[in-house]
């Protein structure tokens, strides 16, 4: 079987804030057709991994290459997904005008444009919602919408920051069909999430502490290889490997 090929490539990425190192060699080779957690508390760098991914956060060392470009690049960006834990949202546009904004940015034909946004309001359960402002939404609404924005221009990258916080089961299981859906499509998404059961969902995990990471490998590798039974055991193991050296 031919080698799929690398979307991401983070080869020894420092991060530092001042004199203090938040990310400290970052390593990771992503491939196209996966989806991959990054897995940690809050805290631990998993948003500034992947805002170093998208070219919003420098690097102090090493470097980031998306599709085969060096990070940060404006013809890359274009071709990213991305779904922030903060909602950038336009409170006094409706819906769909917000999402119809955005599709302009990523220079959508205007022929085609609205119908894809129809189709993400309906994959995100906002369609009887379309025409209220976003002022009115609550935040679980607004992380709806903010999904379907990330989704309208049909990325080849989708980068994910906490996307199912104050998203209900049923609805949450229904992204989770669009991402294998995406995946199918040859389509990679990098996922952050703390939520240990999304972490099962992934094909690979990238197991992150306090700016490093601590394991890598598919759920069950890690699972196997910690000698646990789940990936809090993993996750409790393998910190505390790191915190004897």
């Amino acid at each position: 079987m031919q080698e799929l090929e690398n979307v991401v490539k983070i080869k020894d990425a420092e991060v530092r804030y001042d004199k203090k190192v938040v990310l400290r060699n970052i390593n990771m080779d992503i491939k196209r057709g996966e989806i991959v957690g990054l897995l940690g508390p809050s805290g631990s760098g998993k948003t500034t991994i992947v805002k170093s991914i998208i070219g919003m956060k420098e690097l102090s060392k090493g470097f980031i290459e998306v599709l085969g470009e060096k990070m940060p690049s404006l013809g890359v960006t274009s071709k990213i997904g991305y779904m922030a834990q903060s909602d950038a949202l336009y409170d006094d546009l409706s819906a769909i005008d917000n999402i119809l904004f955005f599709g302009e940015l990523y220079n959508i034909k205007k022929s085609i444009i609205r119908k894809r946004a129809e189709g993400v309001l309906k994959l995100v359960n906002l369609e009887e919602q379309y025409k209220n402002a976003v002022k009115n939404f609550s935040g679980g609404m607004k992380r709806r919408l903010s999904l379907a924005i990330a989704l309208v221009h049909r990325p080849r990258l989708l980068i994910l920051d906490e996307p199912t916080v104050g998203i209900d089961p049923v609805l949450r299981k229904k992204f989770w069909d669009e991402f294998y859906k995406i995946r199918r499509d040859d389509g990679t998404i990098i996922i952050t999430t703390h939520v240990m059961d999304e972490a099962y969902k992934c094909d690979r995990l990238f197991l992150i502490r306090n700016g490093i990471v601590i394991a890598e490998g598919s759920p069950d590798k890690i699972i196997k290889s910690s000698g646990g039974k789940t990936i809090e055991d993993a996750f409790l193991y393998f910190s505390s490997l790191k915190e004897e050296v």
